[in-house]
């Protein structure tokens, strides 16, 4: 297959999944393996794609993020008060995946461990969508230090490949006493720190890995992804105004046997 359709088709793949309760990595594993697409310097294409998908995020919540830089009195999550709880929701998941890096990488990157991920992480959607509903926070403004740093501790389980960081914060702010919505939303913008510094990380490990021809298809690459993941996030958001994340769960325990054929 030409390198630069398998570019587009990874970059959707990659934009699609990024910030759904699905697994960005479950599905990377799957469609690497079935386009050929695979080694280290497949593995830091895939790095250099959740570039876009950031991106997207960046763009749709920019005056969010801008509000961070110039503060808003009208919003209480914006200035010096927002930066520190998005600083307590990336701590745990950063200190925890830098100690560990090396060993989730050598370990938990393996079809068994990704689609036992996949189950688990279904298996807890059922369980907290189950759960009595007590919603305090509809708001990004309600966000309080503590909901922040409870999340940030549920984000650690998205350090388990095929979890999804996406499912972990969002069930993480729900269990919290946060909105379904505001949850998804805080998910959304939480990941913006914390992957720009993973991905920043990875790169600066990896970069040799990438020839000079490679940079065609990172800028196909990212470009879907970008596109991908910033209908992805707006579709995400009107969905939950209507569903619960029950048939995300579903749809993951379908895909885990797939990881493992794979």
């Amino acid at each position: 297959m030409h390198d630069m359709l398998i570019a587009a088709i990874m970059g959707v793949v990659e934009g699609l999944t990024e910030f759904l309760p699905v697994s960005s990595t479950g599905h990377l594993i799957i469609s690497g393996h079935i386009l050929g697409f695979t080694g280290p310097a497949a593995d830091m294409f895939n790095v250099v794609i959740q570039l876009g998908a950031i991106l997207a995020v960046g763009v749709l919540y920019r005056q969010r993020f801008i509000g961070l830089i110039r503060p808003d009195p009208d919003l209480r999550f914006s200035g010096l008060r927002g930066l520190y709880l998005l600083f307590l929701t990336c701590l745990p998941a950063s200190v925890l995946g830098l100690a560990t890096s090396d060993l989730i990488k050598e370990y938990l990157f393996n079809p068994q461990t990704v689609a036992l991920a996949l189950g688990a992480g279904a298996v807890a959607i059922l369980v907290v969508e189950s759960l009595p509903r007590s919603r305090r926070f509809s708001t990004l403004d309600q966000i309080t230090p503590g909901l922040a740093l409870g999340i940030g501790f549920f984000q650690c389980l998205s350090l388990w490949p095929g979890f999804s960081r996406s499912a972990a914060t969002i069930m993480g702010g729900m269990i919290l006493g946060a909105r379904r919505r505001l949850a998804a939303e805080y998910s959304f913008i939480a990941a913006v720190p914390i992957m720009i510094a993973a991905t920043g990380y990875d790169l600066l490990k990896g970069w040799h890995l990438l020839a000079a021809d490679d940079w065609i298809m990172l800028g196909i690459g990212f470009t879907v992804s970008f596109f991908a993941a910033w209908a992805a996030v707006k579709t995400f958001i009107r969905l939950l105004t209507r569903v619960t994340l029950k048939p995300f769960a579903w749809y993951r325990l379908a895909i885990a046997p797939l990881v493992l054929l794979w």
